[in-house]
């Protein structure tokens, strides 16, 4: 299974809340194949959210809603799932729902529908089930959107600049008819993610990066073999998530002293062995006195609920 169908897998879930319920399922449409009242078409290649979608929209909107599979003879698995309204009635009520006119041709994103806490995200994560996809972190760092008009992703770009701190905005390139809205820096890939409900698959992105950054300068320090630099970045990579997790959670400063000066020590140098680390403490301690407190460190994250973008998003 890909690292985007393990996110999708992770996101297909529906909102406790109906504000959000129904964000998430204008995310869906807005960002399908078509939406209009001429047609209204969803297809994916992940049939979990197709099944999601058909029924998210059967409930939220009150129509009848075809769901279509074609299936590979060679493989017998999903080629391709396609979820569609029928019918000038019901697409009509569905526009109405959402606040949409008949008459729009290239329509925009309707905020009316994003207004309650929450509703943003569930609106987002709908549009990424719809036309998202994030390349494998091992390979690249890049997630994008795959929009059918120019002003729908001009509206994207600029909600996603809003929910997530960027230094730039997302940007946007024309691919084979279509437009692509899409982020190169790990970071805001890894903050989106969160912010989408993604938590496991923000966490293995960190991870992946810090494994990457530790490799690379620990290789640019010494000639240690392999299998020693991945126990090591390993390692490390898990202690500087742990000590985030304090962080944002709890404060360093909630922490006795010989955790904290532990804590900024091993995040602020993350090559550093534990013999290094014992050595470079204000009162230097042993290696298995550097490894019992990091022991009590991840310890006291793994109490702590996981990290997300805002305390008021939907519970998943």
């Amino acid at each position: 299974m890909s690292f985007s169908a393990e996110i999708k897998n992770e996101l297909c879930q529906l909102p406790t809340d109906p504000n959000c319920r129904k964000a998430l399922c204008y995310g869906m449409l807005r960002f399908a194949r078509s939406f209009s009242d001429r047609s209204m078409v969803i297809v994916t290649e992940h049939p979990g959210f197709a099944h999601l979608a058909a029924s998210v929209l059967a409930e939220e909107c009150g129509v009848v809603v075809d769901l279509q599979t074609k299936i590979t003879h060679r493989k017998q698995t999903p080629e391709s799932c396609t979820v569609q309204i029928e019918g000038d009635d019901q697409r009509g009520r569905v526009l109405h729902h959402f606040g949409h006119d008949r008459t729009e041709v290239h329509g925009r994103i309707n905020r009316e529908n994003l207004q309650k806490p929450g509703c943003a995200s569930a609106f987002l994560r709908g549009a990424f089930l719809a036309c998202g996809t994030v390349i494998n972190p091992e390979k690249e760092y890049h997630l994008e959107f795959s929009v059918v008009h120019m002003h729908l992703a001009e509206d994207l770009s600029q909600l996603l600049s809003e929910v997530i701190e960027m230094h730039t905005m997302p940007a946007i390139i024309q691919r084979k008819g279509s437009y692509v809205v899409y982020l190169k820096e790990s970071e805001a890939i890894a903050d989106l993610l969160t912010y989408l409900g993604a938590q496991n698959g923000s966490l293995e992105l960190m991870q992946v990066k810090m494994v990457k950054e530790l490799r690379n300068d620990v290789n640019r320090r010494s000639n240690c073999e392999t299998a020693n630099i991945m126990k090591t970045a390993n390692a490390a990579a898990v202690q500087r998530i742990a000590i985030e997790r304090i962080q944002k959670h709890l404060g360093l400063e909630h922490l006795s002293p010989e955790l904290r000066e532990l804590c900024v020590l091993r995040y602020e140098n993350p090559g550093m062995s534990l013999r290094e680390l014992g050595e470079n403490l204000s009162e230097p301690i042993s290696r298995s006195g550097v490894n019992h407190r990091l022991r009590r460190i991840l310890e006291i994250a793994e109490a702590l609920p996981p990290l997300e973008a805002e305390s008021d998003s939907p519970d998943d």
